[in-house]
């Protein structure tokens, strides 16, 4: 079949089961953990400068109107327009001088003006500011050589937000700048989603840790340094970080003991069906609930999910990449629906191909691409890597995220629409 056109849905075409296959599609697995993982109920108090990357617990709403009274935008000179008969210019007695944080005088009647500077109470008598490169100023007489329109240069107790204004809505991931959208709305503190305890266990008797020299027939430990990293973040509280060896008892005794301590198990490897893949038995050995192991998806098919005692477990596949990729799509999901996240909101987006692609349909492949500009039309372009390799890592750090290609797509031209999905590094 081949690619022309795809239009950005929630469900790329490669989202559908396949009747013929035992492997869920990845949106059909997304629903599964949008339905297991319940949002976690605890909260608590921090103060609204430590609240970076913290996810709100309830809505927030203004404390107070924002301004709290009218005030200048601009330093000039705060009258009443009827000062400005005619076609002037019009020169005003200057009564008083109100800076911010300063008061002006109670309401007064005449012909005068008030020397104002930015984020200065409006005086009451006051109903516009003329900007001060518009007046002349000579001793106490200002000149005004341009007149101004009833508001101008005022801002508004209330504009901005007004008293009982939903200003966040719960679920929201703070960022600086809904920090200030708080700040702004009286909030020193601020009730949070508690943090979410993540324990992440790495599988592999050939794994070493990067820098050692190397043994015959092992490889340096990519997955313990890059999925740390990736759970380094404030939502996340990390309570063990462990390297086990392909031992089954080892696998059952270790995560039988993280499930009273993490709201998260995350395994690396042990996924497949030999006899040096430990994990997928352990879990059911110990009780635990198994909600899909496999999703028609490349790199990434012996991804797993379910639970054990009180924790959810997510299961990664070994190899890097697929790692990598399969923790963008599914363990953001997780997180995202412990801490009562919007699920609906998708970051796919529609991109153009630079060049053709030429394919062996059946799963859904997920691409390496970056972004390379735009069309004539103004659609953003992706470049991208001839073959997806699921060991394969030295390309991730150019890499602006993944293209999706539908399963039963063989050929995309150039110019073809597909879906992309950012790493939002």
């Amino acid at each position: 079949m081949i690619a022309v056109e795809t239009r950005h849905t929630d469900h790329c075409k490669c989202c559908t089961d396949d009747p013929n296959s035992l492997l869920l599609s990845m949106d059909n697995a997304l629903g599964i953990i949008s339905k297991r993982a319940s949002p976690i109920r605890d909260t608590e108090t921090v103060a609204l400068h430590a609240a970076q990357g913290r996810v709100i617990a309830q809505d927030v709403t203004a404390r107070a109107d924002a301004p709290p009274f009218n005030n200048a935008a601009v330093d000039g000179y705060a009258l009443h327009t009827d000062a400005l008969p005619g076609d002037g210019p019009w020169n005003l007695r200057v009564i008083e001088r109100v800076a911010a944080g300063q008061t002006a005088k109670p309401k007064v009647s005449g012909l005068f003006a008030t020397r104002i500077f930015t984020g200065a109470a409006v005086p009451a008598h006051a109903n516009a500011i003329v900007m001060q490169e518009d007046v002349a100023r000579s001793g106490s007489t200002a000149t005004i050589v341009r007149n101004v329109k009833p508001g101008a240069h005022i801002r508004y107790a209330g504009e901005d937000m007004a008293r009982g204004d939903t200003v966040l809505q719960r679920g929201t991931v703070f960022s600086p700048a809904e920090i200030a959208a708080c700040a702004a709305a009286g909030f020193g503190q601020v009730d949070v989603v508690r943090k979410i305890r993540v324990a992440l266990v790495v599988t592999g008797d050939e794994v070493q840790t990067p820098g050692t020299t190397l043994s015959p027939g092992c490889i340096w430990d990519v997955n313990t340094p890059m999925l740390s990293s990736l759970l380094t973040r404030p939502l996340i509280d990390l309570v063990h970080v462990v390297q086990i060896k392909d031992q089954n008892q080892c696998t059952q005794t270790l995560l039988h003991d993280l499930s009273d301590q993490a709201d998260l198990i995350i395994t690396s490897g042990g996924l497949s069906v030999g006899e040096e893949d430990h994990v997928r038995p352990a879990i059911s050995e110990l009780g635990g609930q198994i909600d899909f192991s496999g999703v028609a998806i490349k790199p990434g098919k012996p991804v797993s999910f379910g639970r054990l005692g009180r924790s959810l477990w997510l299961g990664l596949p070994g190899n890097p990449l697929a790692a990598f990729t399969t923790w963008k799509i599914f363990g953001e999901a997780i997180l995202r629906a412990l801490t009562n996240q919007e699920m609906h909101k998708s970051l796919r987006r529609n991109v153009l191909l630079s060049k053709s692609i030429c394919r062996k349909p059946g799963r859904c492949e997920m691409r390496l691409a970056q972004v390379a500009g735009f069309a004539a039309n103004g659609q953003e372009m992706v470049s991208f890597q001839d073959a997806t390799h699921s060991g394969r890592v030295a390309s991730l750090p150019t890499a602006d995220g993944v293209i999706y290609l539908p399963k039963d797509v063989d050929f995309f031209p150039t110019g073809a629409m597909v879906e992309f999905l950012p790493f939002c590094r």
